[in-house]
């Protein structure tokens, strides 16, 4: 007979694999066949005197990455469905519109976006898109939230 802190184990271990399963199911085919390109796709690019890029500004991910523009449900897909859609970790999910209306008339779009941008709780800074810009993560905010900043 297995002891106590065995079983205990082997049922953590359990609901972790689980966990992960479920997490795994929610991105959709095309969101996965998306991040496996954005995975591939080259992290810089070779850029010579005379061109369009070589005015040292650094081009924006979704650009460089042949992308075009930001697109705000792919991203959200790529980088916060995996929580905002199951809870995990105690992230508050897309479908609570009375967290998130509670929420905005608490503290406020900012302060969220705030929290967003530096990380909160079990959530990392950015919210795993390290390379969201401020004005990409008030888009991501929106779109999680339903709100829109006043």
């Amino acid at each position: 007979m297995l002891n106590l802190g065995l079983k205990s184990r082997v049922v953590k271990l359990a609901l972790l694999v689980m966990g992960i399963g479920i997490a795994g199911s929610v991105v959709a085919q095309s969101a996965r066949d998306q991040m496996i390109a954005d995975r591939l796709a080259p992290v810089g690019q070779v850029c010579l005197a005379g061109e369009d890029c070589a005015s040292g500004a650094a081009p924006a991910v979704a650009q460089a990455a042949g992308g075009g523009a930001f697109d705000v449900e792919a991203s959200y897909n790529q980088y916060c469905a995996m929580c905002h859609n199951t809870g995990m970790a105690g992230a508050p999910t897309r479908e609570a519109a009375d967290h998130w209306t509670t929420r905005m008339s608490e503290d406020g779009f900012d302060t969220v976006l705030a929290n967003a941008i530096n990380g909160i709780n079990a959530m990392p800074a950015r919210g795993m898109c390290a390379t969201c810009s401020d004005d990409e993560m008030s888009e991501l905010v929106e779109y999680l939230s339903g709100h829109s900043p006043e």
